[in-house]
């Protein structure tokens, strides 16, 4: 690896890790990173999993106070039930990538980010088809939590682009939260399908060690950076980044796949 492609590996680390931390997406800049330096689509995909995930990690430091607020009025011990939920999941994922031939999922992706996208878009109306979180009993509340994180992390597993919008459009239709703190909650659900995805894919996949040295510190740092920048947002425009980064990842990855 040329000098050259260690500095555009290392602001592409930094820049998808940020945006990780505001919306998700950032694969979309990591990922093809990865691809135009000679490496396969898998072969990119996990190595782009493992070199992201401790970006994952600083933008739960980063978000850290309102996950605190957050487990206070939710109760710790029900976000804390989201652990198992979310590492099974991203566990599913990972072996769907490992065993199965990745065009037919490419082709459903981009379809995935954008339904995910416009459901955080038409939020209110959905909210007026299906009803608001606070309508929902307990019991159904907690299921539509737990099916959610479980299909976002598998989502997460397997390819991992936009999980972050995935995670808060869903998490917005049950949780009668603050965007803020569902975007918080969103980076520490994407921080434990992180941490699964490396040792599954550092035990099984093809994983290009020098690349995922060269990012990791840049994703640390840009992830911490995006979750500080959250928290001063006003929940209009990070809705609207939000919104506008799924929509560009759905394209873009729709136009690779055609």
């Amino acid at each position: 690896m040329s000098a050259t492609d260690v500095v555009f590996l290392l602001l592409a680390g930094f820049a998808a890790s940020a945006v990780n931390a505001l919306a998700g997406g950032g694969s979309l800049v990591t990922f093809p990173t990865l691809v135009a330096l000679g490496l396969p689509p898998v072969a990119a995909n996990v190595t782009n999993s493992l070199g992201v995930s401790p970006g994952y990690v600083a933008s739960v430091v980063g978000s850290r106070h309102d996950l605190a607020d957050l487990a206070r009025r939710r109760g710790r011990r029900a976000l804390l039930s989201l652990l198992p939920t979310s590492v099974t999941g991203t566990a599913a994922g990972c072996a769907l990538l490992l065993a199965t031939p990745g065009r037919a999922f490419e082709l459903v992706v981009p379809f995935l980010i954008l339904g995910a996208t416009a459901a955080l878009a038409f939020q209110s109306r959905i909210r007026g088809l299906v009803g608001h979180p606070r309508d929902l009993s307990p019991q159904q509340s907690t299921l539509a939590l737990h099916a959610l994180v479980f299909l976002g992390s598998a989502y997460g597993g397997y390819f991992g682009a936009a999980l972050g919008v995935m995670l808060v459009a869903g998490l917005a239709l049950v949780l009668d939260e603050s965007l803020r703190h569902v975007s918080a909650l969103k980076n520490g659900i994407s921080a434990v399908a992180g941490l699964v995805t490396v040792v599954a894919f550092a035990t099984f996949g093809p994983v290009d060690w020098v690349a995922v040295a060269v990012l990791a510190p840049a994703t640390l740092a840009g992830g911490y950076v995006g979750a500080r920048v959250l928290i001063r947002l006003s929940p209009r425009l990070l809705r609207a980044l939000i919104v506008t980064i799924g929509t560009v990842v759905g394209v873009v990855l729709l136009l690779r796949a055609l």
